[in-house]
């Protein structure tokens, strides 16, 4: 496998035109450190690519699939909500159908006929179901961080050790040349395995505020709704025969 990458990265350098200036000079920087770097480099080129892939994943879904605008969205509910027109409200919902806040608003608002004890527990149930999803998959980026630094600190060792190793079996002229090369193979890895690291935990941060603020926003305006539905119209008769048999 890594003899065919090697050819790849080979033509990559050939096709490269001369005058494509820093751009050029950076993908031959990156070509020879992959080919100077030995095979570990690839290991961590996966580790990579799986990095990549979750934070492109998760702030896809997170500020695109998931986003909605929400005091724009809560105004027009509680205006919806206040003139009676709840079956209104729950198609407003439904528009937004991928969105935790208008799943779990639509959970409370399907139950506004059966009493504040129902509206309660079907906006519970909401919560406990929906909000685990916005922050589903974060959590990996610690773990990629720390797969990719031990995976670099390996193809560091492993250099270092197959240098030592062959510098016994050459004349004296060749060691410096040998040595300088095995340095460069376990710093190459090093560097990468740490500069993707970098990247999964500048991510994580960003992506775990992002999804605590989205669902503290849904428990918020969740609970303004349940304290919206609870007053409107007076008590519900279930409820008021509740608290009389507690009382």
């Amino acid at each position: 496998m890594i003899p065919s990458v090697s050819e790849l990265l080979d033509v990559v350098v050939a096709n490269t035109p001369a005058e494509a200036g820093h751009s050029g000079g950076l993908v031959d920087f990156i070509v020879s450190a992959f080919k100077a770097g030995g095979p570990f480099m690839y290991v961590n080129l996966f580790w990579f690519a799986c990095s990549v892939a979750v934070v492109l994943e998760r702030a896809i879904t997170l500020l695109f699939r998931y986003n909605l605008n929400a005091p724009p969205f809560v105004e027009q509910i509680n205006k919806l909500v206040r003139s009676g027109n709840l079956d209104r409200a729950v198609k407003l919902c439904s528009a937004a159908p991928h969105s935790p806040l208008a799943k779990v608003i639509r959970a409370g608002l399907a139950n506004a006929n059966r009493g504040e004890i129902e509206v309660a527990k079907a906006i519970e149930e909401a919560m406990a179901e929906h909000s685990p999803h916005v922050s589903r998959r974060i959590p990996w980026l610690w773990s990629l961080a720390n797969i990719a630094t031990l995976v670099g600190l390996v193809g560091t060792i492993y250099g270092l050790i197959n240098t030592f190793r062959a510098l016994g079996n050459v004349p004296a002229e060749q060691k410096q040349a040998l040595l300088s090369n095995g340095i460069s193979e376990a710093m190459y890895n090093t560097g990468f395995g740490l500069s993707i690291a970098v990247i999964c935990i500048i991510s994580h941060l960003f992506l775990t505020n992002y999804a605590k603020n989205m669902v503290e926003t849904v428990e918020l305006h969740a609970l303004k709704l349940e304290n919206l539905l609870s007053r409107r119209g007076g008590a519900d008769p279930a409820t008021t025969e509740l608290e009389a048999r507690a009382s």
